[in-house]
């Protein structure tokens, strides 16, 4: 029965020696056979192999980066842009109400001055306006309703700029007109609209009735102004015997504002002009009061507006107090001067209303 022969050791084939630099050290001998040689080839592919793979990957990862910082970025600039882009379409729409209540104020002046609107000439845009158009861009849809906003303001200005200067050249060759126009509020400080112009329940009889003026309540002794230049045509209380209707307006005041207008000042508590006297715009004429009939202190305040027919016809007063806006955009302005037949409200006495 033979025996096997013993295992060879496997022989190396490479021998490695590693010499230090101090003489006194012994030098190191490394032997590699085949097994631990392609251990050691495999190692090196391995490094090799990564370093490779980082080395194409690289440029396409430092590019990612960069993009990623280039889009946050743009992405800070785009906030940035749209608060700027916020800011200012709250800055524009507050304008378009500001010119929204400007073109309402010069929309009264012209009826105040019985100028008509409608033909006014005023330059190529006209009136009202009509928005022009804007050409789509890159920017988002709030850029170009910005962008639509704004175009359509500018041109509201120039139309309104427009305005103010036909009501300047107006008020130039016109100046008696304009100064005896009324114009101002016949109190100041505080008062309150208790009954508008138009159709109401009587407080008195509860039946309806048209009210041809306004019921402006405020504090007894509050001195009542002139609304424009005028002369006193009735300072007093009017005789119960004469007619009923106007004894009611107990203690009253009447200005004629030359050939257009005469304003009335009713339940009066002291009269402080007398019948003739000329006033300016401003000046006081009497006190509140809550004579007549009247369950409180207020003034009741009217104006009269000579028609074609040479007839005076009242007309809400609203239009004619500039220096006041009224709360909840309470006087939807009116267009026509168009006031009930005769037969709906008290004529004027001859004594106030003959020429």
């Amino acid at each position: 029965m033979g025996s096997s022969a013993p295992h060879e050791p496997s022989r190396p084939i490479l021998e490695i020696q590693v010499h230090p630099g101090d003489i006194r050290r012994s030098v190191r001998t490394y032997f590699l056979d085949r097994r631990r040689l392609g251990w050691w080839c495999a190692g090196l592919c391995l490094v090799a192999g990564f370093l490779v793979f980082n080395l194409a990957v690289a440029p396409s990862t430092a590019q990612s980066l960069l993009l990623r910082g280039r889009y946050e970025a743009e992405v800070e600039l785009r906030q940035r842009q749209g608060q700027r882009l916020g800011n200012l379409t709250r800055e524009l729409t507050s304008l378009e109400a500001r010119l929204a209540r400007l073109r309402g104020d010069l929309e009264r002046v012209y009826l105040t001055y019985g100028l008509d609107l409608a033909a006014s000439d005023v330059g190529l845009g006209g009136y009202p306006l009509v928005g022009r158009y804007v050409p789509e861009s890159i920017f988002s849809a709030a850029v170009r309703r910005t962008a639509g906003l704004e175009a359509r303001l500018a041109q509201e200005m120039a139309v309104l700029d427009t305005f103010l200067d036909e009501l300047r050249s107006f008020e130039l060759a016109n100046a008696d007109r304009a100064a005896t126009t009324p114009s101002r509020s016949p109190l100041r400080g505080e008062f309150v609209l208790t009954s508008p112009f138009g159709t109401r329940r009587s407080p008195f009889t509860q039946q309806w009735d048209f009210h041809p003026g306004l019921d402006l309540a405020a504090s007894a002794g509050a001195p009542i102004h002139a609304p424009a230049e005028g002369v006193v045509v009735y300072a007093g209380r009017y005789p119960l015997k004469q007619s009923v209707a106007w004894w009611r307006y107990g203690n009253l005041v009447a200005l004629r504002h030359g050939d257009r207008f005469i304003s009335l000042f009713g339940h009066c508590e002291e009269v402080l002009v007398r019948t003739g006297q000329r006033v300016a715009q401003g000046e006081v004429l009497a006190t509140v009061g809550s004579t007549g009939w009247s369950t409180r202190p207020h003034l009741h305040y009217e104006i009269r507006w000579r028609d074609d027919g040479d007839e005076f016809e009242p007309v809400d007063p609203r239009i004619y107090i500039l220096d006041h806006r009224w709360k909840d955009e309470e006087i939807q302005l009116v267009r026509g001067r168009g006031a009930p037949g005769f037969e709906t409200f008290e004529p004027l006495p001859r004594v106030i209303g003959e020429r």
